[in-house]
């Protein structure tokens, strides 16, 4: 019993939550980006390469029934897919990021103190005489 609560104690938790809905929209997006790769970044790659399929390349070593096949080209086309798709989701990432915490123009703080017109020295904004030389500051004194 005491597993029982310890294991609903743990699935409750906000951190297997925000696991769970991660796993989820990743696995959603991972469609989205697997269609960007496939139908758009693919063709393009094809008309560079002039239609080359990488996949059908391969070696046969050996003779009889069950001769060794090396499919490097499967292996190669692997390795393309996955430099497009990571290529796809930076840009992805990218782009929603830029949107997503775009800063927003910050304000210069109000300024805390100012200089004593008399003795040069910095003072509290709201000081109508300087510790420093005990003049009187008049009201229009600026920083």
């Amino acid at each position: 019993m005491k597993i029982i609560k310890e294991f609903k104690a743990f699935i409750s938790r906000g951190n297997v939550m925000d696991m769970a809905v991660g796993v989820i929209i990743g696995s959603a997006f991972t469609s989205i980006v697997n269609s960007l790769v496939k139908d758009i970044l693919n063709p393009l790659l094809g008309l560079l390469t002039g239609g080359m399929d990488f996949s059908s390349l391969s070696v046969t070593i050996g003779n009889g029934k069950n001769p060794a096949v090396f499919a490097y080209g499967a292996f190669i086309s692997a390795v393309i897919n996955f430099l497009l798709v990571a290529l796809a989701l930076f840009f992805i990432v990218k782009a929603i990021n830029r949107l997503h915490f775009r800063k927003k123009e910050e304000k210069p703080a109000a300024p805390k103190t100012k200089v004593c017109p008399f003795c040069k020295s910095e003072i509290d904004i709201e000081a109508s005489r300087c510790p420093h030389c005990t003049s009187e500051i008049p009201e229009k004194a600026a920083e």
